[in-house]
């Protein structure tokens, strides 16, 4: 059984261990006046900081879960580590030997804790490391190379090579003085069927993963050969050290930078943190295997110290295709446990960071960060690429589907402007999207989107519709040929449509004459029932106006049916104008907006009419 260790040494760790700096590599600390410092509580999810450190005693409380004690509970408590195990951690960084009391200078620790794991993966990484040099390695070196990585590259991030034979490392190791079960228990090593220990990465390109500390816990491992038939990214299997939920790749060397700036940049692998990094945009991290997620959020919300009152910004860098999109609509559900805005840097060609530095140089990976759009935008435009804009049932569809995310919104404030931008690229009344979207803030379903022309028969709308058919149908000579130049999409309610369809087939108002034979001519070719019964009381039902109608009256009528409908067509084209690429489509976007300029013209001629009284 290991020894004790003394009391005397346990002082010496605390007398030379700088609580500052234990617990700021994971916390963002600032001053909070009277010597302390403040951040946000690792051990609990928090948006207010209320974890305190007090430098001068050495010791640190969090006021929101009661968390305190000194610079080795923190390591305990952090790291799920036995009080020795945390004393062992922090004598190393101190430089202090510590003595045991039982065992003497020299005890033999037991097997598997997280100082013997960490040796094991420090180890592994030297002499994977060290293989990169080898012949057998130049597949490996040409990789990097190729992805416009030199020798200083690979150095700085300890790529290296796991080399041909089933277990070269796991010699390495034992012969390093340890066990078995250390090897399996690290993830370097696995039992092979013969029983056997093999190494578990072999002819693989090597990334060392590190904590936030930056110690080595675990590695990347990249397919090379195309008689490897293994996944083309392998990782170290969960251990009491990688926990893949809780890993980002670069984070020990990002972390200052993340703390300084207040920004992190998340990309999808080891060579896009490398390429970023490289390029001056120190703040890149990647998760290892797996999805952004909420304990990857925690760890980066302490170094950015996302607290009220903060403003960092969390930006991604997914690819625009299909699958670039869905996870940043996964990014954005996890969106509200920030603080800080979050944004999406998606290439115009769709290439990641490192392919982007790689054709274009430094320069345009950091305007691609710079070319940020925030993340809410980009969630939106990629659902509304579902629908058929250009149809009604298109845009009811879309406004269910974006409603939602809208109304997700942390700052409220942004909502109205959102609520706006949405009814734009919908082609809507703002007010009909500002309902959806409150509704959605309620939880409550979405109910359809009111017509922009209301087709019940006694709307405003339905009363000029109205009387433009009793026009047609008692003065047709007036009225004639202004009602014929104004066809049946401009009529919302059902029975209306059908006569003045009715009309058309049998030639038009302008070639009738006002009278019984006029009417029974459109009565019995009406196909619609309801609207057969109608016509008779068209027939005789006294206009809106206390003198006879006269040509002027004919037109504002007129043009007040049509104005509703102009002014739906031009949102629509303005919809269709914004989601449109003008420099993809340059013939398009020009034909649209000379529609658009007409319409326009159309609609500003058509409320000069439509100014006159009934």
């Amino acid at each position: 059984m290991a020894g004790r260790i003394r009391d005397e040494d346990i002082t010496l760790v605390r007398e030379r261990t700088s609580i500052v700096d234990v617990i700021s590599e994971h916390v963002t600390l600032k001053s909070a006046g009277g010597g302390n410092l403040k951040g946000l509580c690792p051990f609990h999810d928090e948006k207010t900081a209320s974890f305190t450190v007090a430098p001068s005693r050495g010791v640190y409380f969090c006021h929101g879960c009661g968390a305190g004690g000194d610079a080795i509970k923190f390591v305990m408590d952090l790291d799920h580590l036995t009080f020795v195990e945390a004393v062992e951690h922090l004598a190393a960084s101190a430089g202090v030997s510590l003595r045991y009391e039982e065992a003497g200078p020299a005890p033999v620790r037991p097997t598997g804790g997280r100082q013997r794991l960490t040796a094991v993966n420090a180890e592994a990484a030297r002499f994977y490391a060290e293989r990169l040099g080898a012949p057998d390695a130049r597949v490996a070196r040409e990789f990097l190379a190729q992805r416009g990585f030199d020798r200083a590259a690979a150095e700085r991030y300890g790529c290296g090579f796991a080399p041909e034979g089933w277990d070269r490392l796991t010699i390495h190791l034992r012969q390093q003085g340890y066990t078995a079960q250390e090897l399996v228990t690290a993830g370097v090593s696995r039992p092979a069927r013969s029983g056997s220990l093999i190494d578990r990465f072999r002819r693989r390109l090597i990334w060392p993963i590190r904590d936030i500390a930056g110690d080595v816990i675990g590695f990347g491992a990249r397919r090379l050969l195309a008689d490897d038939d293994g996944p083309k990214y392998l990782n170290t299997p969960e251990t009491p050290l990688y926990k893949k939920s809780h890993v980002l790749y670069g984070i020990d060397q990002a972390k200052r930078e993340i703390a300084k700036q207040s920004r992190v940049v998340i990309v999808e692998g080891y060579t896009d943190v490398m390429a970023c990094h490289l390029a001056e945009v120190p703040v890149a991290v990647a998760t290892c295997g797996t999805s952004f997620g909420a304990d990857h959020i925690s760890v980066l919300r302490r170094l950015l110290l996302d607290a009220e009152g903060t403003a960092g910004e969390i930006i991604f860098t997914f690819d625009g295709d299909a699958a670039g999109q869905k996870a940043a609509l996964r990014a954005f559900s996890e969106d509200q446990r920030f603080v800080a805005q979050t944004f999406i840097a998606v290439s115009p060609d769709n290439m990641d960071p490192c392919e982007l530095r790689l054709a274009k140089g430094d320069v345009s990976v950091r305007d691609l960060v710079a070319r940020r759009e925030p993340l809410l935008a980009f969630a939106l435009r990629s659902v509304l690429t579902r629908y058929d804009l250009d149809t009604a049932e298109g845009r009811v569809g879309a406004l269910r589907a974006t409603a939602p995310l809208v109304a997700q919104i942390k700052d409220r404030s942004l909502r109205p402007e959102y609520a706006r931008k949405l009814a734009g690229d919908l082609g809507m009344e703002v007010e009909v999207v500002t309902r959806a979207v409150r509704a959605a803030t309620k939880g409550e379903a979405i109910a359809p989107a009111p017509r922009t022309r209301d087709s019940a028969p006694d709307s405003p709308h339905g009363l000029v519709e109205r009387e433009c058919l009793k026009l047609a149908l008692q003065d047709p000579v007036l009225a004639g040929p202004m009602f014929d130049a104004v066809d049946a999409t401009f009529y919302a309610y059902p029975p209306y449509v059908a006569i003045r369809e009715t009309i058309a087939a049998v030639g038009g108002a302008a070639t009738a004459t006002a009278g019984p034979v006029w009417l029974e001519t459109v009565r019995d070719e009406c196909p619609d029932l309801a609207a057969q019964a109608m016509l008779a009381e068209l027939a005789v039902e006294p206009l809106r106006l206390e003198t006879p109608a006269d040509p002027r009256y004919v037109e504002v009528t007129l043009a007040r049916l049509q104005i509703p409908t102009i002014n739906r067509r031009i949102s629509e084209v303005k919809s269709r104008l914004q989601r449109l690429n003008p420099v993809q489509h340059v013939e398009e976007h020009l034909r649209l907006f000379g529609d658009l300029v007409g319409m326009e013209q159309h609609a500003r001629a058509l409320r000069e009419r439509a100014s006159g009284a009934f």
